[in-house]
């Protein structure tokens, strides 16, 4: 059942949480409770939809801060026919630091995200340590990251900000099936070397 804001427009699912300030129950917009799994930047959607279709046991949160990819997310959900997944025009750092709850979140995929390769804007880069802090209180306990970026300098920065972080374990790195990879894996992975790793959280 499609609630809240979200019943605003017809055939919507894309979420607009009440407050933008506090965290919100992203359960409540799903038509049942289940295992909540965030992909923060979902792109084009590819891997979203795949998981999902493959996953109908599990809650599929898409977030993505460009409105013309949401519009057409949106569109394909409808045209697959795929109940469990939603979607949030936001940013995903935002959306983690603030509008997450604690241990909400059974894993978070980030899948080749903008590299902001000018170190002057390595700032924004998605993986950074208060990125780190937000994803830490909002995973469940022993809860997953799994992270791929055809940019090995960003793939290193990010692998040394962990090795520094006893609140992580490495795991073998999740594998996508071919249907869920993205179109810029797609697209690099004949041309560049893919950094992938997947890491789970260690109780302290």
């Amino acid at each position: 059942m499609l609630t809240n804001r979200e019943c605003q427009v017809e055939n919507s699912f894309r979420i607009y949480p009440d407050n933008w300030l506090t965290p919100t129950n992203f359960q409540q917009f799903f038509d049942k409770e289940q295992p909540l799994v965030v992909d923060l930047g979902s792109g084009k959607a590819r891997f979203l939809l795949a998981y999902a279709k493959a996953h109908p046991e599990k809650n599929i949160f898409g977030i993505e801060r460009m409105l013309k990819r949401i519009k057409k997310t949106n569109n394909k959900i409808i045209r697959q026919n795929l109940a469990n997944i939603r979607i949030a025009r936001l940013e995903a750092n935002y959306a983690v630091n603030y509008l997450m709850p604690e241990k909400a979140v059974e894993s978070y995929f980030v899948y080749f995200p903008d590299p902001w390769p000018k170190k002057k804007h390595h700032f924004n880069r998605l993986m950074n340590p208060q990125s780190l802090d937000g994803i830490y209180r909002t995973l469940t306990d022993e809860g997953t990251l799994h992270f791929a970026t055809d940019h090995l300098h960003y793939y290193f920065q990010v692998m040394s900000l962990l090795d520094k972080d006893k609140r992580f374990e490495s795991i073998e790195p999740y594998m996508p099936s071919d249907e869920e990879r993205t179109d810029f894996e797609l697209q690099f992975r004949d041309k560049k070397a893919i950094g992938r790793f997947s890491i789970k959280k260690v109780a302290l």
